[in-house]
């Protein structure tokens, strides 16, 4: 009975951290002035609102293919289906864990389990939930300004996430037991409709397979947010970008957007390649996953083609027959 206590515990915190999670990635807040910035026409601007407007959208696979080249995105669906990676996803908090979220999300029991951890723990504690916000908040601030591999850029912008997140947690209805119980409900219902409770089910759906069928549950954990207070798709709305510099095939855009009432500023660096924009920091994790792919993948045997499509010289080759 106590290891299912401490399961459900788990369970509760996964799903929390991966809300507040989302929520960065965007954020809520008021409505304001919508002036364009500087440079808001430009290829590498617009290439930012681009792959925003498909997070609005819930079109998952529609970011994946504008992520990153056709030829490297062909290659990681082939990667995906051999097993050796699980790019986009493990881009996301806590990506390896996402299997067994969404089979506990999509078990029998997932409702009642789960709402017999919240009474037993967040239940109406109004005040201990307000406190471990705060304090996570310092915790996560101090850790993001001290520790981390992370760019200036990046350490910025994630020490003003997590003081807008606390604050909204602090003041978020997170421990109100009627938007619990829904909660759980669409949560529930999403993660079964998905079909993906296990890593085997994610490389049988294939990429894009996966992630069409995860969009429904991300339009359904976005819901969620806005029942506590975070509507991701008002503040996409409201996220702006310019041009800050571009030198050849660099360029560095700036994004302003409101999170939890406060505005939240950021530089993000593009790459030119094959002619378009891509966020730099992604087409670096996609090269990493492709380079990892195919370091696992099996040498081809003796004749067979290789995966560069050459064929290995078997020596009855005219090639291998002019050798002396």
């Amino acid at each position: 009975m106590p290891r299912r206590s401490s399961r459900s515990r788990t369970h509760l915190s996964h799903l929390l951290f991966l809300s507040l999670c989302a929520a960065t990635v965007f954020g809520s807040g008021c409505r304001r002035s919508q002036e364009p910035l500087p440079g808001a026409a430009t290829e590498p601007a617009a290439a930012v609102r681009q792959l925003v407007q498909h997070l609005h959208d819930n079109d998952l696979a529609g970011y994946a293919r504008a992520a990153v080249p056709p030829e490297e995105y062909a290659e990681l669906e082939t990667a995906w289906a051999q097993g050796h990676s699980r790019w986009p996803l493990d881009e996301l908090p806590l990506h390896d864990k996402l299997p067994a979220l969404l089979a506990s999300l999509s078990a029998p029991d997932a409702e009642t389990r789960l709402q017999r951890a919240f009474r037993a723990q967040i239940a109406g504690q109004t005040a201990g939930v307000r406190q471990a916000a705060h304090s996570l908040g310092l915790f996560g601030e101090q850790y993001i300004s001290h520790q981390g591999d992370y760019s200036d850029d990046e350490r910025a912008h994630y020490v003003q996430l997590v003081k807008a997140l606390s604050a909204w947690a602090q003041a978020a209805p997170l421990s109100d037991s009627k938007l619990a119980r829904s909660t759980i409900a669409t949560l529930t219902a999403a993660a079964r409709a998905t079909g993906l409770d296990s890593d085997a089910a994610l490389q049988e759906a294939g990429m894009t397979g996966s992630l069409q069928r995860l969009s429904p549950f991300a339009a359904a954990a976005k819901q969620v947010l806005a029942g506590y207070g975070l509507s991701l798709d008002d503040s996409i709305a409201q996220l702006r970008t310019g041009l800050a510099s571009q030198e050849g095939d660099r360029a560095v855009v700036h994004v302003q957007y409101p999170l939890a009432g406060q505005e939240i500023d950021l530089q993000v660096v593009l790459a030119r390649r094959q002619g378009r924009w891509y966020l730099a920091r992604t087409l670096a994790e996609a090269d990493a996953a492709l380079a990892a792919a195919r370091a696992a993948a099996p040498a081809p045997e003796e004749g067979q083609a290789s995966p560069d499509g050459a064929g290995t010289d078997t020596g009855n080759s005219p090639a291998a027959a002019a050798k002396p």
